[in-house]
């Protein structure tokens, strides 16, 4: 193999570096992105090589394939230069491939073109495409941008003179660039295309979605538009395949509280409920949950709109009200499947809750989700939907109330000494943040430690000058006890479900939230934000 190799350098005039250097590991920093400008993504992809960087005249080029030579020579005459091959394994030359294009195509608008592939058997990646369409490389553009930079959402929003993209980070809404008036339309038409939707129609709203390939990242496009007086509005929301899934201890979830979920969990029968507004990661606790209790010794069936996460060993069914698969008729039909666990991704009519309550009296654990501020709501709003208070205390096991909040970026914040008005607006005293002994205004008792440490935003490169990377939840968690279900039984509202469950120590989202400020971990003013309306 050895003189195989090398008849072929010498044949084709290629150098090797060191007897065949083996690269094990490139940063993207060591790649000149200059030498990929002439070099098509599917070429490179498919023959497996890389041109790297210019050294003593000659472009060194990684490679997978030392025996074959006839794309290296190619690349050659292409570069009009001497190329000198080095050696790393397919799966990291691949790999390196796709962030090297992901990094141009977001630096030069995209060259790559996106193509209805749902139906293909294997997903094309995006960046294979050399469609030079204005419109599509900008929409392209947009997308892989959109996904290096963690993006939930893309909203492209219409005005009188032009048109704005902002990207949805960390549950915030960021200015991205504008759009030439002219050109908005052809970007609404091309989202369209996208999502399979009706380009002609334009004075009604649609909905649609599609599977692409993004640098090697599976992603699932959801889109929505609406006619407004400036034009139509789009908002794309992104969900990555790949995104790994986290776990119940990853949540943010304190100790104390984690262990009582658990016991929740491990109950036979009964109904568990998120709560929270939309966008408060209702749904990524769902499935944390579920992951937690999944087993093969139990049959784990669920019904969802949309299905943002594949979990195996698990049965996962999609609404689709067009054929009139709403979450009632699909609970119906889930519970002649025989199951033990039973999640539904929200509990939207009476219907639904009277299906949920149903499962749970007969013998099933049900998770599901409810829109309230507050897990004491969720009592009332079952019974507001038109469910007897008696069966919503027979069913209900518990409520979990949470909300997200952002964590400070770990490069740039900076150590404060807070205010006492700080401190009063989460109801912790200065000598509680001392002496480590806790608050009497929430019942909060911090982390057995004499100081605690304060930090605040400043921004970064890093975490796009906002000085928060990523989120956390804050959470509290109402167990349905005896002393609560006869609340419920004789009528209370929530302010009287909340005084009774506070009796008992009910650890609230804004002391959780407080906790987390003395663990450095966000902000005074990120937690003020989210449970400002407590």
């Amino acid at each position: 193999m050895y003189l195989f190799v090398l008849s072929v350098f010498i044949r084709f005039n290629l150098r090797p570096i060191a007897g065949f250097r083996y690269q094990e590991f490139m940063e993207l920093a060591d790649i000149d992105s200059t030498l990929i400008r002439h070099l098509p993504f599917s070429y490179a992809k498919r023959f497996s090589l890389l041109p790297v960087r210019k050294e003593d005249g000659a472009v060194i080029v990684a490679s997978s394939r030392p025996d074959d030579f006839q794309p290296i020579d190619d690349l050659r005459h292409l570069l009009n230069s001497p190329v000198r091959p080095i050696f790393m394994e397919e799966k990291s030359l691949l790999d390196l491939i796709n962030r090297v294009y992901h990094e141009a195509a977001n630096r030069d608008e995209g060259t790559m073109v996106i193509e209805d592939v749902s139906e293909v058997e294997e997903t094309r990646d995006l960046l294979e495409s050399d469609d030079e369409a204005p419109v599509v490389r900008l929409v392209n553009a947009l997308l892989s941008k959109g996904l290096q930079k963690r993006a939930s959402d893309i909203h492209f929003e219409p005005f009188e003179k032009d048109a704005r993209v902002r990207f949805r980070v960390d549950g915030i809404l960021h200015d991205i660039q504008s759009i030439q008036k002219g050109l908005y339309p052809s970007v609404v038409s091309r989202v369209k295309v996208i999502a399979g939707m009706n380009v002609a129609e334009k004075r009604l709203p649609q909905d649609g979605g599609i599977r692409v390939r993004i640098a090697g990242k599976d992603v699932d496009i959801r889109a929505s538009t609406i006619p407004t007086s400036s034009g139509e509005r789009v908002v794309l929301r992104l969900l990555d395949r790949e995104r790994v899934l986290i776990g119940l201890e990853d949540l943010g979830l304190q100790t104390e509280m984690l262990a009582g979920y658990g016991r929740m969990l491990a109950k036979s029968h009964g109904i568990i409920l998120i709560t929270g507004p939309t966008g408060s990661g209702k749904t990524t606790t769902l499935y944390a949950s579920l992951a937690s209790i999944n087993s093969s010794e139990k049959n784990v069936l669920t019904v969802e709109d949309p299905i943002e996460y594949q979990l195996k060993g698990i049965g996962q069914m999609q609404v689709n009200p067009k054929v009139g698969l709403t979450f009632a008729k699909g609970l119906r039909h889930i519970l002649r499947q025989d199951p033990d666990i039973i999640m539904v991704g929200e509990i939207r009519d009476r219907e639904t809750a009277e299906m949920a309550i149903q499962s749970a009296l007969t013998g099933h654990l049900v998770l599901s989700t409810l829109h309230t501020n507050d897990s004491a709501s969720a009592v009332t709003r079952l019974v507001d939907m038109g469910i007897e208070p008696f069966l919503v205390s027979s069913s209900l096991i518990a409520v979990m109330a949470q909300r997200l909040v952002r964590i400070l970026c770990p490069r740039c914040k900076e150590a404060y000494e807070p205010t006492e008005d700080e401190l009063a607006l989460l109801g912790i005293s200065k000598w509680s943040v001392v002496s480590g002994q806790g608050s009497v205004t929430t019942g909060h008792r911090p982390p057995a430690t004499d100081h605690y440490s304060f930090y605040r935003k400043t921004g970064c490169d890093e975490c796009l000058g906002t000085g928060y990377l990523g989120r956390k939840g804050i959470y509290e968690l109402l167990e349905v006890d005896d002393d609560i279900r006869k609340v419920i039984l004789n009528g209370g509202d929530s302010m009287t479900i909340r005084a009774e469950a506070d009796k008992k120590g009910l650890k609230g989202m804004m002391a959780d939230g407080a906790d987390k400020i003395m663990r450095g971990i966000t902000s005074v003013e990120e937690v003020l934000r989210v449970t400002q309306e407590e």
